[in-house]
C-alpha cells in the first residue's frame, strides 16, 4: 500500500454489481481522501444507493474491492465487518427511524448497543447530538410520526453520528424536502464537516447542494463514472450527458429529462 493509499478513507477498485440481468455498477473505481466530502450524482436507478450499501457492507460486490480506512471489507465475516461499520455513520434515504421509538430512543439505539456508557451518560450524549443537528430537548420525547420529514432527516443524522464515525454515508439527505429545509440540511453538512473533520460520501440529486458542500463530484451513468472533479471541472465538460445533467440540476430538475 502506498502513502497516498493510506491517506484515503474510502477506496473502491473495479467494483461490479448486478441484480439478475441488470448490471448496476460496471467496474467503477474511486478514492475519497480523509476529511473530504464527495457527492455521487446521477439519474435514478444508476447505482448510487447501491454503491453506498456496498461501502457499508450491506450488500456484497460481484467483484472488485472496497477498502474502508485501509481495510478491505470484501468477504469479511460478520464480526470484523461490524467493527468496521462502527467507523461509519449511515443516513438512509427515508431516515429509517424506528416507528415505535421516540426521537431520543432512536438516537440512543446505537449507543445502548455498542457502548458501555451509563444511562445518564447516554442521555447527555443524545442531548448533545440532537443539539448538533438543530433539535431541542422538547423534540426528544416525540414519535417519528409526530415530526416533519426534515426533522426526521435530522434525527437520522444525529443517530448516524452517535458513535463518532470517521466516515459518514448520506443517501439523498435532501430528497423530498422543501427548498428551505433542503438548504438547512446542506448547511448542516457543511458545519459537521468543519466541526468533526469527517470523510463523507453523499448520494444526491441536489446539484446546488452538492456544489456547496462537496470537495469532489462524481457523476454516474449506466453503472459507469462518466465525470469527476470539482463543480467547475464538470461545468467545463462538453459531454452531452454532463451538460444536460448539470444544466437541468441548476434549473431545479435535478436530473436529465
Amino acid at each position: 500500500m502506498t502513502t497516498d493509499d493510506k491517506q484515503m478513507s474510502v477506496q473502491v477498485r473495479d467494483l461490479r454489481k448486478s441484480f439478475g440481468e441488470q448490471r448496476v455498477l460496471n467496474g467503477i473505481s474511486l478514492s475519497v481522501p480523509h476529511g473530504q466530502t464527495v457527492a455521487v450524482l446521477g439519474r435514478s436507478g444508476t447505482g448510487k444507493s447501491v454503491l453506498l450499501k456496498l461501502l457499508v457492507g450491506l450488500q456484497p460486490p460481484d467483484s472488485g474491492s472496497v477498502r474502508i480506512a485501509g481495510q478491505d471489507i470484501s468477504g469479511l465475516e460478520p464480526g470484523p465487518l461490524n467493527e468496521i461499520r462502527k467507523k461509519m455513520g449511515y443516513l438512509f434515504q427515508q431516515a429509517a427511524l424506528y416507528d415505535s421509538l421516540t426521537v431520543e430512543q432512536n438516537v440512543d439505539f446505537p449507543l445502548s448497543r455498542n457502548t458501555r456508557m451509563s444511562e445518564s451518560e447516554r442521555k447527555d450524549k443524545v442531548r448533545e447530538l440532537l443539539s448538533s443537528v438543530g433539535l431541542s430537548d422538547g423534540d426528544s420525547g416525540k414519535m417519528p410520526s409526530e415530526i416533519s420529514g426534515g426533522m426526521q432527516k435530522r434525527v437520522g443524522l444525529a443517530r448516524a453520528l452517535a458513535l463518532d464515525p470517521e466516515i459518514l454515508l448520506l443517501d439523498e439527505p435532501t430528497a423530498g424536502l422543501d427548498p428551505i429545509t433542503a438548504e438547512e440540511i446542506g448547511r448542516l453538512i457543511i458545519e459537521l464537516k468543519k466541526n468533526r473533520t469527517m470523510t463523507a460520501v453523499v448520494v444526491t440529486h441536489d446539484i446546488h447542494g452538492a456544489k456547496t458542500f462537496s470537495d469532489l463530484l462524481i457523476l454516474l451513468d449506466q453503472g459507469n463514472i462518466v465525470a469527476q472533479g470539482t463543480f467547475e471541472d464538470l461545468k467545463k465538460r462538453k459531454d452531452d450527458f454532463v451538460v444536460r445533467f448539470l444544466g437541468d440540476g441548476e434549473n431545479g430538475a435535478g436530473k436529465p429529462r
